[in-house]
């Protein structure tokens, strides 16, 4: 809404020519997305914690997380709505993906409500079921990967990281495709939150990583010296990831160690819904294993677990699963298994960057 007020002026006023940037408003937008999130915070809290939604610590987990029950939870909603209401304040409206983008952050968001308020205001155990939550994951990646294809000038080449030359056109496959990304991504950033600012690091490292792609794919001339696949207003997808950024970092205030709030799957479920989708835009899907390769190794040792207990019938490869429980119940103290498996998503990240030149 500012750029469409404020960009139009320029023909009269030569400083509003500023808006037409994107590396401005990516700037601004991740200031307005961590500044709604660090103020409005503290209410949020306050509220939820009136009402009573509290975390549920499972009797089976770490005997560390007892002592966070009753911890304010579903603080996703706050996110997704810094997320949303930046965005729709700094970016040019006009653009396809932005909407695509929304409309993926309100679905997502709306399966994870359903399952929270199922489980933390109706006090069912397990919210959703699992096939339920899983079928409406499904339908609204379809439904994505659907409007995607109908866009003007989309691409429907897969791109392989390494390779300028390897581009399977997959055609209509590709919304199939687009919906296992999507889908795949969000359980495994749920799967990864587990401990005070676990998923929400990671998130905030891959949203900038995705900036510097979707700038890099949006830009001709850059994108053809880097000989990597141009998109036709990808660009504008920057001043998304900057908004997801931004309110992850504002989040991560209040939820790092020890947590004040937890975003629950209201959060977990639409942020990596939108890391997919941002990947699928920018022709970066396969790269996404490795920029988001922390929540790869989480949920593969969730899925190795449950199939080896079933073949061996109860035996077991980790003391817990996912992962961050195992080296937990290894003794790790638990803010030392975050910060070092930030590390470890920067270090992915800075891999993944490299791959602008390694072609």
């Amino acid at each position: 809404m500012i750029y469409h007020l404020l960009y139009p002026l320029h023909t009269e006023i030569s400083a509003f020519n500023v808006f037409r940037y994107i590396t401005f408003r990516t700037i601004y937008v991740s200031l307005t997305a961590f500044l709604i999130c660090f103020f409005l915070g503290p209410w949020v809290i306050r509220k939820l914690a009136e009402l009573q939604i509290g975390q549920y610590i499972r009797k089976e987990g770490p005997a560390s997380h007892f002592d966070k029950a009753g911890t304010p939870t579903m603080g996703g909603i706050l996110i997704m709505f810094s997320i949303c209401l930046s965005t729709l304040l700094w970016a040019d409206l006009t653009n396809h993906y932005i909407w695509v983008l929304l409309f993926v952050a309100a679905g997502f968001t709306l399966i994870g409500f359903i399952d929270d308020f199922l489980m933390q205001i109706k006090k069912r155990n397990k919210g959703l079921s699992g096939n339920a939550k899983f079928a409406f994951q499904v339908l609204t990646g379809l439904i994505t990967g659907l409007l995607l294809y109908m866009g003007p000038e989309f691409n429907t080449k897969v791109t392989i990281p390494f390779f300028k030359e390897i581009s399977p056109d997959l055609g209509i496959f590709y919304i199939l495709f687009a919906t296992f990304v999507i889908v795949g991504t969000s359980n495994a950033v749920n799967l990864t939150d587990g401990l005070d600012g676990l998923a929400a690091g990671p998130v905030l490292i891959a949203s900038v990583t995705y900036m510097v792609f979707a700038y890099v794919a949006g830009h001709a001339r850059i994108s053809d010296y880097l000989q990597i696949t141009h998109v036709v207003g990808g660009g504008e997808i920057t001043i998304f990831c900057g908004a997801l950024a931004g309110a992850t970092l504002g989040f991560l205030w209040f939820n790092t160690y020890p947590a004040q709030i937890f975003m629950g799957d209201v959060g977990s479920l639409p942020l990596g819904a939108l890391l997919g989708t941002v990947a699928v835009i920018t022709k970066q899907e396969i790269l996404l294993v490795i920029v988001g390769g922390l929540f790869v190794i989480e949920a593969l040792s969730v899925i190795f677990q449950v199939g080896y207990f079933k073949m061996t019938h109860g035996r077991r490869i980790f003391r817990m699963a996912p992962l961050h429980h195992h080296f937990e119940l290894k003794g790790w103290p638990e803010p030392k298994v975050i910060v070092r498996f930030w590390i470890i998503s920067i270090a992915l990240a800075l891999l993944s960057m490299s791959t602008l030149k390694l072609r």
